[in-house]
């Protein structure tokens, strides 16, 4: 029963797999130009979102509301800045037309294992959203697996709707048993966002199956496109 309910979700998430996408750019040097071009893209493909540095949300909001949503990040890509410049950061961010806000948590802190810092930080940060959503990144590749399930549970504590794997700058990414890892510490209470180093169908069908309902990937559209080829 458990196999035959895996493969219906596993299907569903090939005919819907576009709406799971966050269509992302973030590197340093994105211009404007490739920003349209994401924009179109979103457009095109329908995407979840975009996910943009902070610098391009006005802009990609006054081309996609309210079709499409404007994520941007926070804290990032290191997560070490102050409460303070994260909450401005997010204020601006939800002004500017925002509605997900992907926020790194305090890396260091979480380990030195000053947890009462890292939930107040997460807390203020949903606050700051206005009712938006919050997506926290925890940086799996530098957290023990203990860490992991205690910063997920930090962030299901603190109000957040979204548990993220990874930056994309770290030394790697997401990981099909991070996701697991992750949707296990959480259950049915958070999204699990799988971001980092998915580039292809089967990756990104592997983070579904283990348990991600959205995906973090600047490959969006030679995913989308694998699936279609294989559906003629």
């Amino acid at each position: 029963m458990t196999m035959n309910k895996n493969i219906i979700a596993l299907e569903e998430a090939r005919q819907n797999l576009a709406s799971l996408i966050d269509h992302t750019l973030l590197k340093p040097d994105a211009t404007r130009s490739a920003i349209d071009q994401l924009c179109r893209e979103a457009l095109e493909y329908h995407f979840a979102a975009v996910c943009v540095n902070p610098y391009y949300v006005s802009y990609c909001a006054r081309q996609l509301a309210p079709v499409i949503p404007v994520a941007t990040v926070v804290g990032f890509p290191l997560g070490a800045t102050t409460m303070a410049s994260k909450i401005g950061e997010t204020r601006e961010a939800i002004v500017e037309g925002a509605s997900e806000i992907d926020m790194v948590i305090n890396i260091g802190a979480l380990k030195g294992g000053e947890l009462n810092y890292v939930a107040d930080e997460i807390s203020a940060i949903v606050d700051a959203t206005r009712g938006n959503i919050a997506k926290v990144i925890i940086e799996t590749a530098l957290l023990t697996d203990e860490e992991k399930r205690t910063a997920c549970l930090l962030a299901m504590q603190s109000g957040a709707h979204f548990v993220k794997t990874s930056t994309g700058f770290s030394h790697s990414g997401a990981t099909v048993a991070d996701v697991q890892l992750m949707r296990s510490a959480v259950g049915d209470k958070l999204g699990v966002k799988a971001s980092g180093g998915i580039r292809t169908l089967q990756d990104a069908l592997a983070m579904v199956s283990a348990g991600a309902n959205r995906l973090g990937t600047s490959s969006g559209v030679a995913i989308i496109k694998e699936l279609m080829a294989q559906n003629t």
